[in-house]
């Protein structure tokens, strides 16, 4: 799903949400490894609207099964999702912003947040996703802001990768444990 098809169907269901934020949030809740089933997930992320009828639509449940599934992806296929490279880098960088908020919002609402179970790597993740959420990207514009863009994009979906194996994954991966025995002596 892009990011277009995503906005204009948050725009069509009113929900007061950009297509990043709502990105964020749900990765970030998966992450945390919290309970967001097809039909509660926006519940679950406790938005200002009604999901009653949001919750049932197509469209959003399509976006919630596509975004496991890129977070259990072995190919780790796993993106932020954020407007076209056809769209400015001040805007980009700006929806790359809403979806660290999200992630955060989305992440502290599993109930990890500020756990003690939380390791420092994660800690620091948070930190660096908080730090990014708080920027100002409105005057990137040239070569080297797309290419620090790039870097920080790459840096956000490697991060997500470690927390979900970390946090929100399946305790014990089928291909992680196929073909393995264990004996005891």
């Amino acid at each position: 799903m892009t990011h277009n098809e995503l906005s204009d169907t948050l725009i069509r269901l009113r929900l007061s949400v950009s297509a990043s934020d709502l990105h964020g949030s749900l990765t970030g809740l998966l992450c945390g490894g919290g309970k967001a089933q097809a039909g509660n997930w926006l519940a679950a992320l406790e938005l200002d609207a009604d999901p009653g009828d949001a919750g049932n639509d197509p469209i959003l449940r399509q976006f919630h099964r596509e975004c496991r599934e890129q977070l259990d992806d072995s190919e780790l296929g796993f993106a932020p999702l954020l407007p076209d490279d056809e769209t400015s880098i001040a805007e980009r960088s700006e929806a790359l912003a809403e979806w660290c908020r999200g992630f955060l919002g989305g992440f502290g609402l599993a109930g990890v947040g500020e756990s003690p179970a939380l390791q420092a790597d994660a800690r620091e993740i948070m930190a660096d996703f908080s730090a990014i959420a708080g920027s100002d990207f409105s005057q990137a514009d040239n070569e080297e802001d797309e290419e620090a863009l790039n870097e920080i994009i790459e840096f956000v979906r490697v991060s997500v990768l470690l927390l979900y194996a970390e946090h929100g994954g399946p305790a014990t991966p089928a291909h992680a444990t196929a073909g393995t025995s264990r004996r005891v002596h």
